[in-house]
């Protein structure tokens, strides 16, 4: 084990894997709902549960929809609806990510969630990726007092984006945590550790299982949506977590 103390964290998109993750040996947990679409905010039903159930850091994303990260006001009155009721919940930070339509953060907005969250954590998601300048977005992020940022180096995957992701964890120098996700596994986060310097890594592990209905009906047997469910196996957290702590 190195002095570093690596974080690995799980995006999670229900009770049942977040469940699955902390059983696996999870650090912390990004409760969402809907991670087909990147992630949106999970109930406050499933919030509520998951925070009283499971002794993990949790850290639920504040998203209204999917699709891009320009807000109109009435879906930022949402979020800061859905950022206090995290913080009367007692979650220990959010996840976040607003952008202007000149592909700049948002700062005011992003400032005002920042202080109205105070003192849960917060995390900058991959609407960074989709930023300008990720350097002047950073240096923006760590005034306002952002605790991370979540990215895959501004391409689909940290493999593809392994050398920004680098450049940025550099600059940032401890000032703000550099985290890598998207396409983070266990053949890549040893490498990624190594070229990058980052010690948080996010990862989803999305698999799917067959549902334990016995009824099947015919007109929908070929349907996943039907008799599917998200699933994360537990023994796939762990494997991260043991090539983690052998660095």
């Amino acid at each position: 084990m190195s002095e570093e103390s690596y974080i690995l964290e799980i995006a999670t998109s229900d009770f049942e894997t977040t469940r699955s993750a902390v059983e696996g040996g999870a650090d912390r947990i990004e409760l969402c709902a809907n991670l087909g679409e990147g992630g949106t905010t999970a109930s406050y039903g499933t919030i509520y549960q998951c925070r009283e159930s499971f002794d993990v850091l949790l850290y639920p994303i504040i998203r209204p929809r999917g699709g891009d990260f320009l807000y109109t006001d009435a879906e930022y009155e949402i979020m800061l609806h859905d950022v206090k009721l995290c913080k009367q919940s007692g979650c220990d930070g959010i996840v976040i990510g607003l952008l202007n339509e000149d592909g700049t953060v948002d700062i005011k907005r992003t400032a005002t969630l920042i202080d109205i969250a105070y003192p849960l954590g917060v995390t900058f998601h991959r609407a960074f990726d989709r930023c300008r300048d990720p350097f002047e977005a950073m240096e923006q992020l760590v005034q306002i007092g952002c605790e991370r940022i979540l990215t895959s180096g501004q391409q689909p995957t940290v493999n593809e984006g392994v050398d920004l992701i680098a450049a940025l964890n550099k600059t940032a120098d401890h000032r703000i945590t550099i985290m890598p996700g998207s396409g983070v596994r266990q053949e890549n986060i040893k490498t990624l550790a190594e070229k990058t310097g980052c010690i948080e890594f996010h990862s989803s592990l999305r698999g799917k299982t067959k549902s334990l209905m016995k009824f099947i009906h015919p007109a929908f047997e070929d349907s996943a949506e039907s008799y599917m469910n998200n699933s994360i196996h537990p023994a796939d957290v762990n494997a991260l977590k043991k090539i983690l702590n052998e660095l």
